[in-house]
């Protein structure tokens, strides 16, 4: 047996979800997968010069002679599964997650082996569904011969690896020319600025997650109240959750001046939440605290920390008793860990995610029926429900103003209630009442960036799309890393085509498809942008996307959905006719 060594970069990778998968539908499973192999990855592996090692049953092992095959075809293959899963059930989705290493490997008849090969492995299952993960070496190799964005994830124990090791997230539906391997540091606001990062779960016991969310997400909402803050939104600071990244890192992606990190410890019925404020700039240490009470307690040491933020970073925040938290906390304990548990559901974005949020959120509502949370969050999970999951549009709207109106009727101080009714009521062509409520949500919390996109959404759907698009403008600065902005930047897409600017428009619709290549509003917006252009081809191909990822939602707004004005409405037909759109 001949036994040889040679440097390699290795490609793994697996489908998400696998079992689950089969356990569904074994026979249609395992034929997609084959049909996945055979016309796309066992091509693109092939063309970029790789070979497959070995299958194995779920995933693949291949090696490639460089760094830069390697991470071309993992790219490719990422964006080729979106396409080829853009029109099947979520549930039925059969998604690869990938990781890419180089190093010296052995060589052995059909098979390779070394430490390589097990880090690619690891990497591998550190990837999100549908995402790319690869080492530091991998990434010093790549960057300026690709046009990547590469996010660092900080030094990560993987498992049966002896020393920690860096890791980058590269994921396919964030290339694009916009983004490249340096992003440029977001200017830091006129005001005090602060990203409050996930508490970092020091118990054994994984519950607590949820537990240590809660804490840093009710501390958010609590400093969010101030005006003389900038407050980031919890959806960007918590995709630092799990992560080693300094905190200078930080400062520059997010565009603030302080951090607040903390880390939750529980024993008993007794917990330690301990917290520290950090200027991101220097990574100097400026206010330290820890707080050991009974878990009962825990709603006054949430208090107790955003009271001494407040007071370390904005000594001009206004008196002791505007420094007092304003919501309502529930009165079961147990009732938020639901309400806790549903929010992690609901970031998910999946069918069957969106169901579990909804049960815990039923549960906390059962549990305590004068918390406003749950309300807040079924109301969420509703909209969901109408926009992607395929639910009668009239039933889930009015479901949602239902329950958002009954959090505002059991918490008046609670701006994330009040944004949510006005989001409903926006939607069901209730423009007034709409920017009311967005209005009432910013005055209760000036740095709501939810609040901030109901009342652009809802400017541009009344006829003033020029102060719409200024309020889009500053959600995605409080929120500049959410993972659903591509609502946002639809909403800057189409503000822009009311406002006849095609070729803005067909910037912006561009810039969210590079971004979120999956998400299908915005190609209606692009093909009528490129319509009203004269760009027929571009524009029958932006068309046929759109059909082709949701047919459904495309058919629901040729007939008009509420929140368009008829005049918006025939306007956008008369681009999209210009695109290929038959007459009626």
């Amino acid at each position: 047996m001949t036994t040889t060594r040679r440097l390699a970069a290795i490609l793994a990778a697996d489908v998400a979800g696998y079992s689950r998968l089969m356990g569904a539908d074994e026979e249609g499973t395992h034929e997609r997968l084959k049909a996945h192999l055979v016309e796309l990855v066992d091509p693109k592996i092939a063309e970029h010069r790789g070979r497959v090692v070995k299958n194995t049953g779920d995933g693949l092992l291949a090696e490639f002679p460089s760094v830069v095959d390697a991470i071309r075809c993992a790219v490719e293959v990422q964006r080729g599964m979106a396409e080829r899963n853009a029109t099947m059930p979520t549930a039925n989705r059969v998604e690869f997650r990938i990781g890419v290493h180089q190093g010296d490997v052995v060589i052995e008849e059909s098979d390779i082996f070394g430490d390589a090969v097990n880090v690619a492995a690891r990497l591998e299952g550190l990837a999100e569904p549908g995402g790319i993960c690869v080492s530091a070496r991998v990434r010093g190799d790549a960057v300026g011969k690709l046009n990547l964005a590469f996010e660092d994830m900080g030094r990560q124990q993987l498992k049966n690896i002896v020393r920690p090791l860096r890791v980058y997230r590269l994921r396919a539906d964030g290339v694009g020319d916009e983004m490249v391997a340096d992003q440029p540091a977001l200017a830091l606001p006129d005001k005090p600025s602060i990203a409050v990062l996930p508490f970092a779960n020091m118990s054994s016991d994984p519950e607590q997650e949820f537990l240590a969310d809660g804490i840093a997400e009710d501390i958010i909402t609590g400093l969010s109240r101030y005006p003389s803050l900038f407050v980031i939104a919890r959806t960007s600071s918590f995709t630092y959750k799990g992560r080693a990244v300094d905190v200078k890192q930080i400062g520059r992606e997010l565009g603030v001046r302080y951090v607040l990190e903390g880390s939750l410890r529980k024993s008993g019925n007794r917990i330690r939440v301990t917290a520290q404020l950090v200027e991101a700039e220097t990574g100097n240490h400026l206010w330290a605290e820890h707080y050991d009470r009974e878990l009962a307690d825990i709603f006054a040491v949430q208090d107790e920390i955003t009271e001494a933020v407040t007071i370390a970073i904005a000594p001009a925040v206004d008196d002791a008793e505007q420094r007092r938290a304003m919501r309502k906390q529930p009165g079961s304990l147990d009732a938020w860990a639901a309400y806790q548990r549903g929010l992690w559901h609901l970031t998910k974005w999946t069918i069957d995610d969106n169901a579990l949020a909804q049960k815990f959120f039923r549960q906390a509502i059962d549990l305590d029926p004068s918390f406003a949370g749950g309300y807040k969050g079924l109301a969420s999970a509703e909209g969901n429900a109408a926009d992607f999951l395929g639910r009668g549009l009239s039933e889930a709207l009015n479901s949602m103003e239902t329950l958002a109106r009954r959090a505002v009727a059991l918490d008046s101080a609670d701006a994330e209630a009040h944004s949510l009714l006005g989001h409903a009521l926006r939607r069901c062509g209730d423009y007034e009442g709409a920017l009311a409520e967005a209005e009432r949500a910013l005055t209760l919390s000036p740095n709501l960036a939810g609040a901030q996109a109901v009342r652009g959404a809802t400017l541009i759907f009344s006829g003033r799309p020029q102060d719409g698009l200024v309020a889009l403008e500053k959600s995605i600065r409080l929120d500049p890393r959410h993972p659903r902005s591509a609502i946002c930047l639809n909403h800057m897409a189409l503000g822009l085509y009311f406002s006849r600017k095609y070729e803005a428009a067909i910037e912006a619709a561009k810039r969210a498809n590079r971004l979120y290549p999956n998400y299908p509003n915005t190609y209606r917006w692009l093909a009528a942008a490129l319509g009203q252009t004269g760009r027929k081809e571009e524009a029958r191909e932006a068309l046929q996307k759109a059909i082709a990822i949701a047919p459904t939602a495309f058919d629901m707004y040729v007939r008009r959905v509420p929140w368009i004005r008829p005049e918006d409405h025939a306007h956008m037909l008369e681009g999209l006719r210009k695109a290929g759109l038959p007459e009626a």
